[in-house]
C-alpha cells in the first residue's frame, strides 16, 4: 500500500515529538518497519512514493488478437510457439483480453459417440431383467 507523501511527512514529525517508535507507528497505522524505512529513505532525500512501473507483456494484446482471428483453432502451445512464449503466458494474456480458446479434441468427441451407439446397442441386446417376488 502507498501512503501519501503528507501522512509520511507527519509521521516523522510526530516520531521526532513522541521518540517512541511502536506508539508512533500505532498512532498513524503504519508499522514499525515502516517507519524505520521512512526514517532511513527521509536520510537520503527521498520520501516520496516510488512510482510503481508496471508489469510488462511479453505477448502484445493487437498481435495476439490478429493471430487468433487468422487462426482461432490454434492450441496455446501453438500460439507459445509463435510468440516465443509458454503457454501459461499465452493463457493469461488471453484471459485479460477475455478470449476463451476451448477446445474438444475431434478423438474424444468420436470417442463419445461411439460410446454412447455402443450402449444403445447393449440395451437392446440384454433388456433389463425384471425381478418377480
Amino acid at each position: 500500500m502507498t501512503y501519501s507523501l503528507d501522512l509520511r511527512e507527519k509521521a516523522l514529525q510526530y516520531l521526532d515529538k513522541v521518540g517512541d517508535r511502536k506508539k508512533a507507528a500505532e498512532t498513524f497505522g503504519v508499522t514499525v518497519r515502516t517507519l524505520a524505512n521512512w526514517i532511513r529513505r527521509k536520510k537520503d532525500d527521498c520520501l516520496a512514493p516510488k512510482p510503481r512501473k508496471p508489469s510488462p507483456s511479453l505477448i502484445d494484446s493487437d498481435k495476439l488478437k490478429w493471430f487468433i482471428e487468422k487462426k482461432p483453432d490454434a492450441y496455446l502451445r501453438e500460439i507459445a510457439a509463435e510468440f516465443g512464449s509458454t503457454p501459461q503466458a499465452v493463457f493469461y494474456a488471453c484471459r485479460r483480453l477475455k478470449i476463451s480458446l476451448k477446445k474438444r479434441l475431434l478423438i474424444t468427441r468420436s470417442g463419445m459417440r461411439r460410446g454412447e451407439n455402443n450402449l444403445s446397442r447393449q440395451s437392446k441386446k440384454f433388456p433389463k431383467e425384471t425381478v418377480s417376488t
